[in-house]
């Protein structure tokens, strides 16, 4: 499997788009993590991506997930909200994929692509990634103080 993680970087080039926000994803930018699937031809490999990810609805809406698709130059919504979405400025702001091939792109909270596949990726693995980004383990922590506090109130 194709894959390319952009969020280890140590060093990061602000002039490569890979570290700059998606302008056409604006509206969920510090709000929800947003996967956007491109089916292949035929949608064999963008189906099962999708059935994989919408098994586990519960854990996607914990992670603040978005899904969109993109094929026939619209967007349909799989999971969570989203408006007034052009597939054409999606499609070319993570460099157009190929027409026809799978790719499915991870854009984190902060607005930037984290992971760029090209087969489709595991709920397991997605999850892992998303959970060892520093703004979901920080929303984790703070998970957990929470539930900490609200259980002391009770004793």
């Amino acid at each position: 499997m194709s894959k390319m993680l952009l969020y280890g970087a140590t060093k990061v080039d602000e002039g490569n788009s890979a570290y700059s926000a998606i302008a056409s994803l604006e509206q969920f930018q510090w709000r929800n993590r947003v996967l956007v699937v491109f089916p292949d031809k035929g949608n064999a490999r963008g189906a099962r991506q999708e059935n994989q990810l919408l098994a586990n609805r519960d854990a996607l809406q914990d992670r603040d997930m978005v899904i969109l698709k993109i094929a026939g130059g619209s967007v349909r919504v799989l999971f969570g909200a989203g408006k007034n979405l052009d597939a054409a400025a999606i499609a070319g702001e993570l460099g157009d994929p190929p027409t026809g091939e799978f790719a499915a792109f991870l854009v984190g909270k902060d607005g930037t692509v984290k992971l760029k596949v090209s087969e489709p990726i595991s709920s397991g693995e997605l999850f892992a990634i998303i959970d060892s980004m520093p703004v979901r383990a920080a929303e984790i922590a703070s998970d957990k103080q929470q539930t900490n506090e609200e259980s002391e109130k009770r004793d």
